[in-house]
């Protein structure tokens, strides 16, 4: 009979995020706590919630920026703010104006560069040794075929379209290869065919890159059939698992507060009704795609 090698249980990948009985404070007051979470590699998982709910909170504990005052928090292994260099990070922002002429390529060579002071300028990159410039280049040209901006990628950012901004927005913060891609509100004052565009990106890139991805996000509509776990928070409390598992009726209805609804039709989608804060333009219902057979 042949043996099967079993691993031992040290080879098993640990969180990229691991959260424990975490809460979070500012100004004194607690926003939310009790926060229990693991994020593994290659997962895409989506903060959501009402305003001030403190999904932005989330992402900065994540980064260290805002301590905790009960549970634990480890991140890549280690204690919050030792690895970030590990973290590629979005942060939320405005467009940029039309008339800003830095070209789409130099806002991504700043995830290279950015710790320095000023805009990237190119004759001076080229002072650094030959393989290590094109072994740069080779980099930035890979991030940005990877979310589809090479056609754009030399015009001026702000001459880019919403999504094609946020493209390129997400090839700066992936380009020193991190393990783990932290975005606040990516989809923001994106129109719908774009969110699901940039969605349906995140997702590729999380199983292409093995990122795991943590994503705050206002409404669930465009981002559910991408998802592979999901996080509410609403007033003080989180609920955490999978699409499945966190969006019914009664488990979202006590968490907000308010009467929610969760219906399925006969494909087997899930619409959730009644859904709070969801920005203008958008509807108020979400659906789960059901998995394939």
């Amino acid at each position: 009979m042949t043996e099967i090698a079993v691993p031992p249980p040290d080879s098993v990948p640990a969180p990229v995020v691991r959260m424990r009985g975490s809460a979070a404070a500012v100004g004194g007051r607690t926003i939310w706590s009790d926060v229990s979470l693991e994020v593994a590699t290659g997962q895409f998982i989506a903060v959501l919630g009402p305003n001030g709910a403190g999904k932005s909170t989330l992402i900065k504990t994540i980064l260290g920026l805002t301590p905790t005052v009960a549970g634990t928090v480890e991140v890549l292994g280690g204690p919050v703010g030792r690895r970030n260099s590990g973290i590629g990070y979005l942060p939320q922002r405005r467009a940029f104006d039309t008339s800003l002429r830095i070209r789409g390529i130099d806002i991504v060579r700043l995830g290279l560069d950015g710790a320095r002071w000023g805009t990237p300028i190119p004759w001076l990159s080229k002072l650094v040794t030959p393989e290590r410039y094109r072994a740069r280049q080779q980099r930035l040209r890979e991030v940005i075929d990877l979310v589809g901006a090479s056609a754009y990628a030399h015009r001026p950012i702000g001459q880019c379209s919403g999504g094609e901004q946020q493209r390129l927005l997400i090839a700066q913060a992936l380009i020193r290869r991190p393990r783990l891609l932290l975005l606040d509100e990516p989809l923001d004052s994106l129109d719908v065919p774009s969110q699901a565009g940039i969605s349906a990106l995140i997702r590729d890139i999380c199983r292409q890159e093995q990122v795991a991805v943590v994503m705050v996000a206002h409404d669930v509509n465009p981002i559910l059939p991408y998802l592979d776990r999901l996080v509410y928070v609403a007033r003080g409390q989180a609920l955490t698992g999978t699409p499945a598992e966190v969006i019914t009726g009664e488990k979202l209805s006590a968490l907000y507060g308010i009467p929610i609804e969760v219906l399925r039709d006969s494909t087997g989608r899930l619409f959730v009704v009644g859904q709070p804060d969801v920005p203008p333009g958008h509807t108020a219902t979400a659906s789960i795609a059901r998995p394939e057979r």
